[in-house]
């Protein structure tokens, strides 16, 4: 879609806390990142993309800035949730809970936003270089003191020690610091100096969770707040036409999940109130 089809005029913001807000660990923006949809859910999930962090992506306003009626956008936001790009929910922050609409060019499936629910989000991993960084980094040993040299071989069976090390937040610099400082004089196996210190100095296992923030996802039809790993492409069981005796991904009962989702908004209009 071309350019001069959408709204010149500048995208405002929504009050504050409020509005998109990015998805974590996205990958670099790419030119076919959907591709995958149709063209109008395509322009309209590039547009939203580009939109900067607090952007008012509500119906009413997207639809003064793209040629699109709030029906048709409406219907369009719901297809890009389906996809795994969007996900509408609450999140409370210092007790207040705060309507949320979260924005991921990468689509994520349903286990990845139910970990999303939780705080427990995986960085996604980018695929591995034909040699990696701890290769590299004990390859370069002997350009640093001569006596480290290493061999292709040596190299490579130690390159997992060094991986375990930056697996526990360490960097290049504090690695190098370990295997260089106070070598004993002479090194008669530069190896197993090597694997040792790499054993003996290996930095304990950092503490990188946070608390879990309090969040909850809604169904993308109907609203109705629930588990992340409850609803499957956004929607919840009676908005995908389930079979209310089939039993949902947590393997509860159709009344009990209706009974717990009703108590969730419950919860949620006391904490508005």
């Amino acid at each position: 879609m071309a350019d001069a089809e959408f709204s010149d005029a500048p995208h405002p913001l929504a009050s504050p806390g409020y509005g998109k807000r990015s998805a974590p660990y996205e990958l670099p923006r790419g030119r076919n990142d959907f591709d995958h949809l149709p063209a109008r859910e395509a322009a309209i999930a590039a547009y939203v993309d580009r939109l900067p962090e607090g952007s008012d992506i509500s119906v009413k306003t997207l639809a003064k800035h793209l040629p699109y009626g709030q029906c048709a956008l409406r219907t369009a936001l719901n297809r890009i949730q389906r996809a795994g790009h969007l996900r509408r929910g609450r999140e409370c922050l210092g007790g207040q809970w705060i309507t949320r609409t979260w924005f991921t060019r990468t689509p994520r499936d349903s286990a990845w936003w139910a970990s999303f629910q939780q705080g427990d989000v995986p960085r996604e991993k980018a695929p591995p270089p034909t040699r990696s960084r701890a290769y590299v980094l004990l390859a370069a040993l002997g350009r640093t003191n001569s006596v480290l040299s290493l061999s292709h071989a040596e190299c490579r069976a130690l390159t997992p020690l060094v991986e375990e090390w930056f697996d526990r937040d360490a960097t290049e610099d504090h690695v190098l610091r370990a295997l260089t400082t106070g070598l004993p004089q002479p090194v008669h196996h530069p190896a197993g100096l090597v694997r040792r210190r790499l054993t003996d100095k290996l930095p304990p296992v950092p503490v990188r969770r946070s608390p879990a923030p309090l969040r909850i996802l809604e169904c993308g039809t109907c609203g109705t707040p629930g588990y992340a790993d409850a609803l499957q492409d956004g929607d919840c069981g009676p908005c995908r036409g389930d079979d209310p005796a089939t039993p949902g991904p947590r393997r509860l009962p159709a009344a009990q999940a209706q009974a717990r989702a009703a108590a969730i908004r419950g919860r949620l209009e006391e904490l508005r109130g």
